[in-house]
């Protein structure tokens, strides 16, 4: 999953940046409302982390522009404590959930967990494709009740597939998904990391849509 991460305290950046990727996901980052504005625009990202209080452009002028054109991802705001009037404000500009600062750090990653598995039409913490369970909360996956031992880069992307099961996803989606901005994306090594996955999930798991990409086989 990929992150956009908007916040113009640096420490407060470097904290939340170091939390998300640890948890997995692929993160940019922007530290003032014009670059958010143009990388919510132009890039797909899974989930936003919005301060409000950005400079060069406020919050809230970032997140109408994005809804205003059409960008539908899931945002959470990062609030002041006493500003109960840009929780208010927020919320009716577009934004999905809103955090008051100061916060834990699991309680922001929960909470773009749960926004992740909504967008996707997922309630439980718990997403199962046949025998293969894979739990958001802890970050595990089972297959027929095992637990599978996969490597970050395995597990990203077998999440996104779970996320997205039985739909056709693109090698490009994959990529600009699971990759961060910086990163040296190159559409091959999802090949590579699909292979990987295929002998370590039931037969069949994965399919192959020629010239279109790959779906999870979820029986029933």
């Amino acid at each position: 999953m990929r992150l956009l991460l908007v916040e113009d305290d640096p420490r407060l950046a470097t904290q939340v940046d170091t939390a998300l990727r640890a948890a997995g996901y692929a993160v940019d980052n922007a530290d003032n409302g014009r670059d958010a504005l143009h990388l919510g625009t132009q890039e797909d990202y899974d989930a936003v982390v919005l301060d409000l209080g950005l400079p060069l452009l406020d919050g809230l002028s970032v997140l109408r522009g994005w809804r205003n054109g059409g960008r539908s991802m899931p945002v959470l705001i990062l609030t002041a404590r006493d500003a109960w009037h840009e929780k208010v404000d927020g919320i009716d500009a577009g934004a999905d959930d809103y955090l008051t600062k100061p916060f834990h750090m699991e309680e922001l990653l929960a909470r773009l967990r749960a926004l992740i598995r909504r967008a996707a039409g997922q309630a439980s913490a718990e997403i199962s494709c046949g025998a293969v369970v894979l739990d958001t909360r802890r970050g595990q996956v089972t297959a027929n009740g095992q637990a599978m031992l996969l490597t970050s880069h395995e597990f990203r992307l077998l999440a996104y597939l779970m996320h997205r099961r039985g739909q056709i996803v693109s090698r490009t989606e994959l990529v600009e998904h699971l990759y961060a901005q910086d990163f040296d994306r190159d559409s091959n090594t999802i090949e590579v990391f699909i292979a990987r996955l295929r002998k370590k999930l039931p037969t069949g798991f994965i399919e192959t849509v020629r010239g279109l990409g790959y779906r999870l086989q979820c029986p029933p």
